[in-house]
């Protein structure tokens, strides 16, 4: 075991299968010689060479499509955005031809492209730039989506997204690539479509996923000292969804709080309520309750992103509310 950063073991991650297997390369804006926007694939250039680790123009659809185009060729790339804010322009390619060609070609031909980078808000980076869209990609049949909360996970999931045969969208977040963890020096690979459970409990399901699942496992343990014992349940794969782990906990602690740095409208906490209460609603001892964002874009301000981010206080209030203690 050794302790690496998030970012460290993003490059460990590509460079393992890279060496593996030579029809891997990665591609995007700043990869190559300035070893990524945020150092993620450092040394990469020096050990595979300026063919597999490629600088790219300002152009997200323009390398995109040639990511996509080559999967079809027998390549697997790896797609960095700089962040998923900019994976706007690209959607075209993403949703148009990287999901349904498979689909559209009856199976004849397969996508194995990844494409990766940070998502949601990162502090006072404004409206654009803060912005989280697994909802919106999740929402689309033949990509998977993955968001890890932490530096194991991520080097595990990676590794299974680089190796799948279908399009992965896999979702970091800039505020996690310095987080530290002790990582295995013996390969792994962790399952796409199977949650984690970070910390058992009886009283209550609390489900999340990325960054957020930190201040969600701060706020269970502090919980334990005022005997409230809170299950942290973290997706980790946004699509496919592990819907029956969800299921077993819920059935487990008869209440469900569901917490995610995303808008309320259309959001993965709305598929898991539906879900719920369609297949688990006799369970159920209160409704379900949801923690987002507010239903604005992202402010500038640090008093108004605290009050807009799901925070201590509204995730504390929102599990004793559905526990009728307030």
């Amino acid at each position: 075991m050794k302790e690496k950063t998030f970012r460290e073991v993003i490059a460990e991650a590509m460079s393992e299968e890279m060496r593996r297997d030579d029809s891997i390369f990665l591609m995007g804006e700043e990869v190559a010689q300035y070893n990524g926007a945020y150092k993620a694939s450092k040394g990469m250039l020096e050990e595979f060479g300026s063919k597999r680790v490629i600088d790219t123009p300002i152009s997200e659809l323009g390398f995109s499509g040639i990511g996509i185009g080559s999967a079809i060729n027998g390549c697997r790339p790896i797609i960095e955005f700089m962040t998923f804010n900019f994976s706007l322009v690209a959607m075209d390619q993403i949703i148009n031809n990287a999901s349904k060609i498979r689909y559209m070609s009856g199976g004849q031909w397969n996508i194995p492209i990844v494409f990766r980078g940070p998502t949601g808000s990162a502090g006072q980076l404004g409206a654009t730039h803060s912005q989280s869209f697994e909802s919106w990609y999740a929402s689309c049949p033949g990509l998977k989506v993955i968001i890890p909360c932490n530096p194991y996970d991520a080097k595990g999931l990676l590794k299974a997204a680089i190796r799948d045969n279908n399009p992965v969208i896999f979702m970091e977040s800039e505020q996690m690539y310095g987080d530290k963890m002790m990582i295995p020096e013996k390969e792994y690979i962790l399952p796409i479509g199977k949650v984690d459970i970070k910390k058992e409990g009886t009283d209550i399901s609390l489900v999340s996923f990325g960054k957020i699942i930190k201040m969600a496992l701060d706020i269970a343990k502090k919980l334990d000292n005022e005997n409230i014992s809170v299950e942290v349940i973290d997706l980790r794969t946004i699509r496919p969804l592990d819907y029956e782990s969800i299921i077993f906990s819920v059935k487990k602690t008869n209440r469900l709080v569901i917490l995610e740095e995303s808008w309320p409208f259309s959001s993965i906490a709305s598929e898991i309520s539906y879900f719920i209460q369609k297949k688990a609603f006799d369970y159920l001892d209160a409704p379900i309750h949801r923690i987002t964002l507010l239903d604005t874009p992202a402010p500038y301000a640090p008093n108004l992103i605290k009050d807009w981010f799901p925070n201590e206080k509204k995730i504390i209030s929102g599990i004793k509310e559905t526990l009728y203690l307030i």
